[in-house]
């Protein structure tokens, strides 16, 4: 990849247009529009003063990202060495930290433990109405869509890192979604990738997922898995993140100084899945029926995700990816554990698959636009991972989940308590 000149500096309110191509991982029938940006009044003492275009996707169906040189197979396989392999140690003294999805579960997790330790933080958001949190924490706001790449490079300009976690999770969604999802999970890491280089940032963290490997068909897969490509995908989430996981390998291979992490179920206060929304029902004895309880899958609390991004950004192997993983367990033996910690009983109704399966032609009665994906992205499903490199070379380690979902509900409580 040819390095880009130094841009030239210039003011964040300045009415710009993105000129940066695209990776060629990118599907050439989604490509986003360049926006045109306008200047707007600070919302906060710290709020710069740009305020972007909104973004409308299109509504016409994208073409699904396909790696021109990615070999599928079934079974584990030994991947390229990275170029770079060398831990980069962490600087003494605070840092200059950018960050996307800084109001999102995992980012603003993530943002409490940079700021707590006195790095400086600055955050792009869709909304900093949804931002109050991070103002108050005395991080640098910035309101952005992240569709203009020379705009994203001047927010990046001169920092020590860059963390990108912005994405969409959905799983369910319909046909008339799927553009917008697209743009959310590939388009915007090709950009953010291309405004990085643009400002040369010296560090970047993707947050990927262990959903890339796809459905584990209970083996506990690492780093090196890949799977077969061949047997499609289970749903639009999962072709996404992983045409974007691919956009951000291809650029790591050709030097650029990417760390990568791959969490997978991510639980704690704020978690608003369908996940999230089951244990908490069970801890409440609340839950109407048992449903998909056979999906396996790997439960980390989200400030364990959070201190393990912080570990792969100081001393993670760029070119290198980590598996953040929680003790894995079938979402049964989940709901079970929750409803144990609140004193209560699990439902005695439970779906079996083959009736949800009978259900899809009707989905739309229920309230499920697209109960097939949901179906073929839970029955029978795992996604298991080791999380074994991460310990060995970050040093991290993940609670328990009867700890975490505790720890949980103990946090839900007080923030409860605290509002009456």
């Amino acid at each position: 990849m040819t390095e880009p000149k130094q841009p030239a500096r210039r003011s964040r309110g300045a009415t710009t247009k993105s000129a940066a191509k695209p990776s060629s991982a990118e599907p050439a029938s989604a490509k986003p529009a360049a926006t045109r940006t306008t200047a707007a009044k600070p919302a906060a003492a710290k709020l710069a003063s740009a305020k972007p275009a909104t973004a409308k996707p299109a509504g016409a169906k994208p073409a699904a990202a396909k790696p021109a040189a990615a070999k599928p197979a079934s079974t584990k396989t030994a991947t390229p060495k990275p170029k770079i392999a060398k831990p980069i140690p962490a600087t003494s003294g605070p840092r200059t930290i950018w960050i996307s999805g800084a109001s999102g579960f995992i980012g603003t997790a993530v943002v409490r433990v940079l700021r707590t330790r006195g790095d400086a933080v600055i955050a792009l958001v869709r909304d900093v109405r949804r931002a109050q949190d991070l103002i108050d924490m005395g991080v640098t706001v910035l309101e952005d869509d992240l569709l203009d790449v020379d705009r994203i490079a001047e927010s990046m300009r001169d920092v020590d890192a860059v963390i990108h976690s912005a994405g969409s999770y959905r799983v369910g969604i319909s046909r008339g979604e799927r553009g917008a999802m697209w743009d959310a999970n590939i388009g915007t890491t090709t950009r953010v990738l291309d405004a990085a280089e643009a400002a040369r940032a010296p560090r970047i963290v993707y947050v990927s997922t262990v959903g890339v490997f796809g459905n584990t068909k209970g083996q506990v897969v690492d780093e090196t898995y890949r799977r077969n490509v061949r047997e499609g995908f289970l749903g639009w989430y999962d072709e996404t993140k992983f045409g974007a996981h691919e956009v951000a390998a291809q650029r790591a291979h050709a030097g650029a100084p990417i760390v990568f992490v791959m969490p997978s179920q991510v639980y704690g206060p704020g978690d608003h899945s369908s996940i999230g929304a089951q244990l908490a029902l069970a801890h409440a004895g609340k839950l109407p029926y048992r449903a998909l309880e056979g999906v396996g899958l790997g439960f980390v609390h989200v400030e364990d995700v959070a201190a393990g991004i912080v570990a792969a950004l100081d001393t993670g192997a760029t070119g290198r990816s980590y598996v953040l993983s929680g003790p894995r367990h079938r979402l049964g033996e989940a709901l079970a554990v929750a409803a144990r910690l609140g004193g209560r009983r699990l439902p005695r109704v439970a779906l079996p698959d083959g009736a949800l399966r009978l259900m899809v032609p009707v989905g739309r009665l229920i309230g499920q636009p697209n109960l097939r994906e949901v179906v073929s992205s839970s029955a029978g499903v795992t996604y298991w991972a080791s999380n074994e490199r991460a310990a060995r070379e970050l040093g991290w380690r993940p609670r328990e989940l009867e700890d975490g979902l505790r720890d949980t509900f103990e946090a839900l409580a007080d923030r409860a308590y605290t509002r009456s």
